[in-house]
């Protein structure tokens, strides 16, 4: 009778080929099989149930029990595999482990081949089955190498990354939001991320990904002695390698209620942060599923947390100068903003993130006596100490000439004359508004600045048109009218935005995209000027990257303000005869009006002097108009408009000359007068006030 694991016939059916080649397997650790597929029984011969860990008689040619011996995990795909060669009627080779009685693993080799009956069905499969332990062990090694190979390219893939994450990042929040990025994480495995810098005695938690709100918020800046891994980590200046909850709970007992918000962590580390021999910090992440770390791993995790501890020293000592410089640059703006009835003003400045942080950009604004209020904003040139100790300077010296009651162009022109004296090789954009809030009268001086830009109450928004003249430290003194003003009535509810270029600037951005930028800005931002500002530098930060300083002034006239600002004008012929005599009746009416007649006969008569200049020296009409002014006082401001662009020179007169003598009268009779330019023609101005002033 055949017994289970017996080739068919027993060993006396063997012929003599059968047994050399039987001895022939057994000596080269093979043995044969036959797979008897309608009953379903397997037959080894001694080598084969050898190979298989059976003993002779032990198996019972089940194919269950043979599947005793093998790995679950490997049994979908040895079935997978067979039952193909059963369909294609082909063969099959399979690597396989079985498990032997004492527990070891050996990998096994079997190849089979399928046998069909008459009709074509598969009948038998016969193969063999051999020991492929030296085979495998070879195969462990090359993939063990293969592995390491692996995991030291996702190692290096590894530093390149946070290499490369960190290399743009300039302050202390720059260097956490790269550290505590999704793809970070996903790269080291990791689960959750936490970054904490040692700040006087105390761990401050500056960064943090998938780490419950309620633990950063009871353990940020606890004392470094507390036992917690990251201040342990910071204590010893020893990187913290934990694999097993409950050695984390033993050690750190305080972390025991969180531990169920990190229900899948299986490990983590707390790596110290250390900066020129100093621990700055310390940087933990947790791990789901992970068991253990190897020694490959636990280098790149401490040569990683060198690298970030150098990033994060210069983030630190950016963030200081960059703290130092803005309480510079704060300290020598002014204070407060007056408080004038009918205006509302805003002011912001933003230093640049460029390191060092500080520059020459200004804004001022000075509350005359008269009632107006001067607005400045200007940038000297450079972003170092000197251009601020120079705007320091000039600020001050703006100051001054305006509260002197200076008109702005006098103003700017002797801050360009006070610029170059200083000896400095500076020079600086310039832009002063002196505006009335009673009539919204608006008198613009501009040095190679920006214009300023309004937004008018139905919230259309525009730059206003004014000529400019050269930067402040370029002109002399000497030079009329270096700076030619502009005037123009602010309407109630109207704002008006004064700011340096660094609003609108963007390192390869077109300007005038920078300029429509802002005008959209303006034009959909709040209306009131302090959440206006904060708009402004919140959009336009984000277009220009905070490239350069900002310095912005927004003044806002009441809406409720609705006072017109008084004026007179009338038009002068040199074919009318008449129309200098309407002209200087026209005068008198308004001086009444104004409550001015004691200025008549002199304003009469430089009016007079002013128009008939004109008519003469031109060949056009003439415009004279006039308007009461607050020049420390009440005053009057007389001007002549013509279509000639040629300035008028004075001229000696003798004692018997009928002519010349006009802008002799005017240097004697207006406290202050000039000339400003209008598009193809001029406007020659005087200003009179009353003797009693």
């Amino acid at each position: 009778m055949q017994r289970f694991g017996e080739p068919d016939g027993g060993p006396t059916a063997r012929s003599a080929p059968q047994v050399a080649a039987h001895v022939a397997l057994a000596v080269n650790g093979m043995g044969s099989f036959t797979w008897d597929i309608p009953s379903d029984v397997m037959r080894y011969d001694d080598a084969g149930l050898a190979v298989l860990g059976f003993r002779p008689g032990e198996f019972d040619g089940r194919l269950a029990t043979l599947g005793e011996r093998m790995l679950p995990e490997e049994i979908p795909a040895i079935t997978a595999q067979v039952d193909r060669a059963l369909r294609e009627r082909s063969g099959f080779s399979l690597y396989f482990r079985i498990r032997h009685g004492d527990g070891w693993l050996r990998w096994t080799h079997t190849q089979g081949n399928v046998v069909t009956d008459e009709d074509g069905r598969p009948a038998q499969v016969i193969g063999i089955i051999r020991d492929a332990s030296q085979e495998l062990r070879a195969f462990d090694r090359t993939e063990e190498l293969r592995q390491a190979r692996s995991d030291r390219r996702r190692q290096a893939d590894i530093v390149r990354h946070i290499t490369e994450a960190l290399a743009p990042t300039v302050t202390v929040d720059d260097v956490a939001d790269a550290l505590t990025g999704p793809g970070l994480l996903a790269r080291l495995g990791a689960s959750s991320i936490v970054l904490g810098l040692v700040d006087g005695g105390r761990m401050a938690l500056v960064g943090s990904n998938g780490v419950p709100g309620e633990l950063i918020r009871d353990f940020h800046l606890k004392n470094i002695g507390e036992p917690l891994p990251l201040t342990e980590a910071v204590r010893t200046r020893e990187p913290v390698f934990i694999t097993d909850r409950d050695t984390f709970v033993e050690r750190y007992p305080g972390l025991r209620p969180y531990l169920r918000r990190f229900s899948e962590a299986t490990s983590a580390v707390y790596l110290p942060l250390i900066a020129q021999g100093t621990a700055i910090g310390a940087l933990g992440l947790t791990y789901d599923g992970k068991a253990r770390f190897t020694q490959d791993e636990r280098t790149v995790l401490t040569a990683l947390s060198s690298t970030i501890a150098q990033s994060l020293q210069r983030a630190l000592l950016y963030d200081q100068e960059h703290e130092l410089a803005a309480g510079l640059q704060t300290a020598m703006l002014p204070g407060r903003m007056p408080q004038v009835t009918g205006l509302s003003l805003a002011t912001r400045y933003r230093p640049a993130r460029a390191r060092g942080g500080i520059g020459g950009d200004w804004y001022d604004a000075i509350a005359l006596p008269d009632g107006r209020i001067a607005a400045v904003v200007g940038d000297v040139q450079g972003h170092d100490v000197t251009a601020a100790a120079v705007m320091g300077q000039l600020r001050i010296a703006l100051r001054a000439y305006a509260a002197e009651g200076h008109p702005p162009a006098t103003v700017m022109a002797r801050a360009s004359a006070f610029l170059a004296e200083l000896d400095t090789e500076r020079f600086a954009t310039c832009l002063l508004v002196l505006v009335d809030p009673g009539t919204g009268a608006t008198v613009t001086a501009r040095a190679g600045h920006l214009e300023p830009l309004v937004r008018h109450p139905d919230g259309t928004c525009a730059w206003l048109d004014t000529p400019g003249g050269l930067p402040l430290g370029l002109s002399s003194l000497g030079a009329e009218p270096a700076h030619p003003t502009t005037e123009t009535v602010l309407d109630p509810g109207s704002t008006l935005l004064l700011c340096t270029d660094g609003l609108i600037e963007a390192r390869a951005k077109d300007l005038d995209q920078g300029r429509a930028q802002l005008l959209d800005a303006v034009h959909t931002g709040p209306a009131g000027p302090e959440p206006l500002a904060d708009h402004l530098l919140h959009t336009m930060g984000g277009w220009t990257g905070g490239e350069d300083d900002v310095a912005l002034l927004l003044l806002r006239r009441s809406p409720h303000r609705r006072s017109s600002a008084p004026h007179m004008a009338a038009t002068v012929t040199a074919a009318d005869p008449d129309s200098l005599q309407a002209a200087r009746l026209a005068l008198r009416a308004a001086l009444h009006r104004w409550s001015l007649e004691e200025l008549g006969d002199t304003a009469e008569l430089l009016a007079s002097e002013l128009a008939t200049n004109a008519l003469l020296h031109t060949d056009g009409d003439a415009t004279l108009t006039a308007r009461p002014v607050h020049n420390g006082g009440r005053a009057l401001r007389v001007a002549v408009t013509d279509t000639s662009p040629v300035s008028p020179q004075r001229r000696a007169a003798t004692e018997q000359s009928t002519t010349g003598r006009g802008l002799v009268l005017i240097e004697e009779l207006a406290t202050d007068w000039g000339v400003e330019p209008r598009g193809t023609g001029k406007s020659v101005w005087c200003e009179i006030t009353p003797p009693t002033c």
